[in-house]
């Protein structure tokens, strides 16, 4: 594709945008209003169109004109974005949301691996009581015993041995969004691996008829954790996607592009990690009843489910709203 082919192309999303961000800055809305998400859109679109332009045209008009539009877009996007509540409140309600309906695909193939990790180590724990000693560390799986689940319970957890387990989980979801720069291979192993601990462990609460026992002390907490993991798995897997399927671009511009997305979903987790925590920590070992604990596993799915619904209720509002208002694209180049 030469110049005047990507000109062509896509002028009228540039156009578009420059429409857009010079009408944003001359009325100083409010960004979390109506129009946010298109604009957000074209935004990076332009960014990637200038990381190609720059690589394929660097002399050119257009990669001049890309690079201030971009610059312009990118000011009054992230103007204030770290000191402000209300950009907090659009990222967890808006940015985040969408980032996740349009990866979803890479979160499910994270959720597969996981699976087939825990399905695989389950068989063999179970075919084989012995093999568990070879998929957990010797220390923790001798001290595993299914009669004693639920002896200890009421004992509830200090804030400091919370804090702990929830500082675990994430950095193994961090390792496994990391791993996306080794083209992915470290996240499947991650995904992989951390299903098969649970398999493992499902399997020898198996042999002791004390199933019902044993997701009843997982699930509560279980249910978000997971999501999380498999959010940030997603992320990482898109990473090495994009680092084995480059395209057109480089792989170093693919990586920075695929980079910061990857990133906002990371932190997408955060709070995920923080309730999953608390719940670990005083629901799950409290002394309750399995129904109770259970019944907490089944609100966070439905919160869970409600949250990403009503977010993208509120993307489609606000995308409607916008073509609306908005009508026909801008002018040609």
């Amino acid at each position: 594709m030469n110049a005047k082919q990507f000109v062509k192309k896509h002028r009228d999303d540039w156009k578009q945008l420059e429409r857009l961000t010079a009408a944003l800055s001359k009325n100083k809305p409010d960004l979390n209003g109506t129009g946010i998400n298109q604009f957000y859109k074209l935004y990076q679109k332009a960014a990637n169109h200038l990381s190609y332009a720059q690589t394929y045209f660097p002399e050119q008009d257009v990669t001049h004109y890309l690079n201030g539009l971009v610059s312009k877009a990118h000011n009054l996007l992230y103007k204030d974005q770290i000191s402000s509540v209300k950009q907090m409140r659009h990222f967890f309600s808006t940015t985040f949301i969408r980032l996740l309906l349009e990866q979803w695909k890479f979160v499910l193939a994270a959720c597969v691996l996981f699976t087939l990790g825990m399905l695989g180590s389950f068989f063999s724990v179970i075919n084989d009581p012995m093999s568990i000693y070879s998929v957990i560390p010797a220390d923790i799986a001798q001290n595993v015993d299914p009669e004693q689940l639920g002896k200890n319970d009421g004992q509830v957890l200090s804030t400091l041995m919370s804090a702990s387990i929830m500082t675990n989980n994430i950095q193994v979801t961090i390792l496994a969004f990391a791993g996306g720069i080794t083209f992915g291979l470290l996240t499947v192993y991650v995904l992989i691996y951390n299903g098969m601990l649970i398999g493992a462990l499902f399997a020898l609460f198996w042999h002791s008829n004390k199933t019902y026992e044993f997701w009843a002390y997982i699930v509560p907490h279980g249910m978000i954790e997971l999501t999380a993991i498999f959010i940030a798995g997603g992320a990482g897997l898109l990473m090495g996607y994009k680092l084995f399927v480059p395209g057109r671009l480089p792989r170093s511009l693919h990586l920075k592009i695929q980079a910061k997305r990857s990133v906002q979903l990371l932190l997408g987790t955060v709070p995920l990690f923080v309730i999953a925590g608390v719940i670990e920590g005083f629901i799950t070992p409290a002394a309750i009843s399995l129904e109770a604990k259970y019944f907490t596993a089944f609100a966070t799915v439905i919160g869970l489910v409600l949250y990403i619904a009503i977010g993208k209720m509120r993307l489609e509002k606000h995308e409607q709203r916008f073509n609306q208002k908005e009508g026909v694209s801008a002018k040609q180049l």
